[in-house]
């Protein structure tokens, strides 16, 4: 077992999180295991809960870091994008889904505990993802970023987000068609209607 003087403070938070996230995308969630994490990286727990200050804690900072790997996976899609940048957003959100199916449902998973607010790193990259979506859904309709745009994107990445937890579990295979092309297609139309 490691001792707490073998690494910086800041190494460790490094060691642990690295571990956790691949701890978390292939156990996910529900078998997620801080005291498993600490093992592979050779400390205890109590120096994981240590340097994070508790599991859900832990949680949240491997959940930023999907978050901000989110972002940059959805950037690099517009960035080659062409003229259809909605249909690479939507692409892009399935496809990180589905590349990376224990830690995107590990967002929406965990919960913190009442009382306890989530960092504001976490805000921030969540922040980050929606303003990407918002940015480009303002670019359609020819509009600002304001709160009408903002209301607007949540519900689209509503639309986007239930179609894609429904292929990924399999529910949308009862509905029949592609998943993927629904829910485009019903962000084109939602954008068509709104824009007219």
């Amino acid at each position: 077992m490691g001792r707490r003087s073998d690494h910086s403070r800041t190494e460790l938070e490094a060691l642990f999180l690295a571990a956790g996230e691949a701890h978390m995308a292939e156990a996910g969630f529900a078998r997620f295991s801080a005291r498993e994490v600490a093992k592979r990286v050779g400390y205890s727990v109590g120096t994981l809960y240590n340097v994070f200050g508790s599991y859900d804690r832990f949680v949240l900072a491997i959940n930023t870091r999907t978050l901000l790997g989110w972002t940059q996976a959805l950037e690099d899609r517009l960035s080659g994008a062409g003229p259809d940048r909605i249909g690479a957003l939507v692409n892009g959100y399935f496809d990180f889904a589905e590349a990376n199916p224990n830690r995107w449902m590990a967002l929406y998973d965990h919960r913190m505990p009442p009382g306890e607010e989530v960092t504001e790193r976490f805000n921030q990259a969540f922040g980050g993802l929606i303003g990407i979506i918002e940015r480009e859904v303002a670019a359609v309709l020819g509009s600002p970023v304001d709160a009408v745009t903002h209301a607007l994107t949540g519900s689209l990445v509503a639309i986007v987000h239930g179609h894609c937890t429904f292929a990924l579990n399999g529910t949308y295979r009862s509905f029949g068609g592609d998943p993927r092309a629904a829910a485009l297609a019903r962000i084109r139309a939602a954008l068509t209607v709104t824009h007219y």
